[in-house]
C-alpha cells in the first residue's frame, strides 16, 4: 500500500539544515512528481480581450432555457502574529522554511496549542455576517495526503463549526444594473492552511515551502443563491470589503490572503434537483471570477443542449487566464474521502454569552450599514459605492464630514481631483500629504468666497504632494479673492479696453460674454469670484444695450 502512495514522489532531504532541523536558515524541501504539475497551467496562447457585450448576449441566450446555480467557498487568510496552532511567525514573501517549527512541520510528538486571537476573529467575522454562534465547537481531523501537508491531515472544523446560518447584502454597481442582494451563509469554520509547492519550470520536480503551513484560516461557504458571474464576483468583493473593515485580514487576492473556489452547476429551469457539481480553482480576481463562471456556465449549458449531460462530472477545474477557459485538475473527493474525526490533541472551544456580546460592541460600522448612511445624505449610488468600498476612504470621508464639510461637496473632492492624484502616482489615501481636517477648512474657504474654487484646485494639488494648512497657502501665496469694489473696477477696464467687442456684444453676439470674463478673471490673477464676476459683468454689458 505504501508503495502505491509514494509512487512518483522521491523526496530529498532539506537543502541547508545539517545540524538542527529547527535552525532559521533557508531551506526547501523536494519531491519529483509529474502528477504534480496539474495545479499548474501552462499555455503558449496570447491573452485574448474578453468580449463581454457579446458574451453577455451569448449567455443570455443560453441561458433562456436554463439556470446556473453558483456557491463560494472562501478562505480568509486571518492576520494574527503568529499562526493557529504554534508561535511561528508568518511573513508573505519570506524565504522558503524559514518560519517553521516542529508543530507547523507536523513532526511526531509536536502538539498544538490554539491561538485565542483565531476564535477572536471567527467570532467577530460571525458576527458580521449575521450568523449563528455555537457556543460550543471543536476542531476535526481532516485526512488526505499531499506534500505540502506534512501531517497528512488538516485540522479544521467539519460537524460543529463556529457559525452557521447567516447572510451578507450587498448592492449590485449601477453599471451592472444596480439593486440590492441577499446571500446566504452556509457556515463559518476555522483550519489551518497547507504549505505551498514551488514547480520547478521543467517539470522535473516540486518543491515544499512549509512557510505557509499552520496560517490560520477562516472559511466561509455559501449558500448557492448565485446566479450569475457578476453577482459571483461582487459576492468576493463585498466579502473583501468586510474582512477589512473588521480587521482580521489585509483581503489581498494576489498573495493568496483571499481566496474563492467557486461551485457551479447548470440545471434546466423549472427543475428542482441540482446538477452536477464543478467546481473551479486558481481565481486570483473577482473578474477572473465572473469570466470562468461565465465560460463554466457556457460549457455545461452547451453540453446538456447537446445531450453530452454525462459529460459533466463532479470535479475541479481550473482558470486558464491566458485561454479564457476552465480546464480539469482532478476529479473531486466526496466528504467521506477525508474520513474526518475529533482532533484528539486539541479541547472543545467554548464560548461565553458576555464574550460574544463584548466583541459585538467592538465591531465597526461595517459597509452595508455605512452605504444605508450615507444613501440616506441624499449622495447618488455611485458616490455611495465609491465611498464605502476602501475602508480608509470611508474614514477619511466621515472624518471630513466631521468637520462640518458638505457631504456631497466632500464627495466630489475625493472621487474627483484627490482619488485622480491618488491613481496616477499608485497611493492610497493614507499616503497621501493631505488631511480631512484640510479639506474640510478648503471647502469652507471656497463656499465663504474667501478664494475661488479655480484656486482651490491649485491648493488641493499642493496639500496633496507637500501638506501644509489651507489658511497657511492662501496667507502665503496671497490668494484671498478681490472685493467687489476691485472686481468692478477690473471689469470697466476690460470692456474699455476691448469696445468693438462689447459693441459686438450688444449686436447679439452675447457668447462673447465667456470672453469677458476671462480677461476680468486673468486681470484679477484668478482671484475673482466668478458668481460675483459674472453678476456684475452682465449688469454693465446690458446697461445700454
Amino acid at each position: 500500500m505504501a508503495s502505491l502512495l509514494f509512487r512518483g514522489l522521491q523526496f530529498r532531504p532539506l537543502c541547508i539544515y545539517s545540524s538542527s532541523l529547527w535552525t532559521k536558515k533557508v531551506g526547501v524541501l523536494c519531491c519529483a512528481s509529474n502528477s504534480l504539475q496539474t495545479q499548474n497551467v501552462t499555455t503558449h496562447e496570447k491573452p485574448k480581450k474578453v468580449a463581454t457585450r457579446n458574451q453577455d448576449k451569448t449567455l443570455d441566450q443560453l441561458l433562456k432555457n436554463y439556470e446556473a446555480i453558483i456557491g463560494i467557498e472562501t478562505h480568509v487568510q486571518l492576520s494574527t502574529l503568529t499562526k493557529a496552532f504554534c508561535g511561528c511567525a508568518y511573513n508573505y514573501g519570506s524565504e522558503p522554511n524559514t518560519d517553521i517549527c516542529p508543530v507547523c512541520m507536523g513532526l511526531p510528538g509536536a502538539l498544538p496549542v490554539l491561538n485565542s486571537k483565531v476564535i477572536e476573529c471567527a467570532v467577530k467575522l460571525g458576527l458580521a455576517l449575521n450568523c449563528k454562534l455555537s457556543l460550543n465547537s471543536k476542531f476535526d481531523r481532516k485526512q488526505y495526503f499531499y506534500p505540502d501537508l506534512p501531517k497528512g491531515y488538516q485540522i479544521s472544523q467539519f460537524d460543529v463549526p463556529i457559525a452557521t446560518s447567516g447572510y451578507i447584502d450587498l448592492d449590485l454597481p449601477v453599471e451592472f444594473g444596480g439593486g440590492h442582494r441577499r446571500f446566504g451563509i452556509t457556515r463559518v469554520h476555522m483550519e489551518e492552511d497547507a504549505g505551498k509547492l514551488l514547480h520547478a519550470e521543467d517539470g522535473s520536480h516540486s518543491q515544499v515551502d512549509l512557510n505557509r503551513a499552520g496560517v490560520p484560516l477562516l472559511e466561509i461557504v455559501s449558500e448557492p443563491d448565485m446566479r450569475t458571474g457578476i453577482e459571483a464576483a461582487e459576492y468576493g468583493a463585498e466579502l473583501q470589503r468586510l474582512v477589512r473593515y473588521l480587521g482580521v485580514c489585509n483581503g489581498n487576492m494576489q498573495e493568496g490572503s483571499l481566496r474563492c473556489d467557486v461551485n457551479i452547476s447548470v440545471r434546466p429551469r423549472g427543475q428542482d434537483e441540482f446538477g452536477t457539481k464543478v467546481e473551479i480553482k486558481n481565481l486570483n480576481s473577482f473578474s477572473a471570477i465572473g469570466r470562468a463562471i461565465d465560460y463554466e456556465i457556457t460549457r455545461q449549458v452547451q453540453l446538456l443542449s447537446q445531450g453530452l449531460a454525462n459529460q459533466i462530472v463532479q470535479e475541479t477545474r481550473l482558470w486558464d487566464d491566458g485561454a479564457q477557459k476552465t480546464v480539469t485538475m482532478r476529479k473531486k473527493e466526496g466528504l467521506s474521502d477525508y474520513r474526518y474525526f475529533p482532533e484528539p490533541d486539541l479541547p472543545e472551544v467554548t464560548l461565553t454569552k458576555d464574550y460574544i456580546d463584548s466583541i459585538r460592541d467592538s465591531l465597526p460600522e461595517l459597509p452595508e450599514l455605512k452605504r444605508r448612511r450615507y444613501e440616506q445624505m441624499g449622495l447618488s449610488m455611485q458616490d455611495v459605492l465609491f465611498l464605502a468600498n476602501d475602508v480608509n476612504i470611508a474614514e477619511f470621508f466621515d472624518a471630513t464630514l466631521s468637520k462640518g464639510a458638505d457631504a456631497k461637496l466632500a464627495a466630489n473632492w475625493i472621487m474627483g481631483d484627490i482619488a485622480a492624484y491618488m491613481k496616477n502616482e499608485k497611493l492610497s489615501i493614507t499616503e497621501i500629504k493631505l488631511t480631512s481636517d484640510e479639506l474640510a477648512e478648503l471647502i469652507s474657504s471656497i463656499q465663504s468666497g474667501t478664494i475661488s474654487g479655480k484656486i482651490g484646485k491649485e491648493i488641493l494639488f499642493e496639500l496633496i504632494a507637500k501638506g501644509g494648512t489651507v489658511k497657511g497657502l492662501i496667507k502665503e501665496k496671497n490668494l484671498v479673492q478681490v472685493n467687489s469694489a476691485e472686481i468692478e473696477k477690473m471689469i470697466d477696464k476690460v470692456l474699455a479696453e476691448n469696445p468693438k467687442q462689447v459693441e459686438q456684444y450688444r449686436g447679439g453676439k452675447t457668447k462673447l460674454q465667456g470672453f469677458f470674463a476671462g480677461q476680468v478673471m486673468k486681470e484679477s490673477k484668478g482671484k475673482a469670484n466668478p458668481g460675483i464676476l459674472n453678476k456684475i459683468l452682465l449688469q454693465k454689458l446690458n446697461a445700454n444695450s
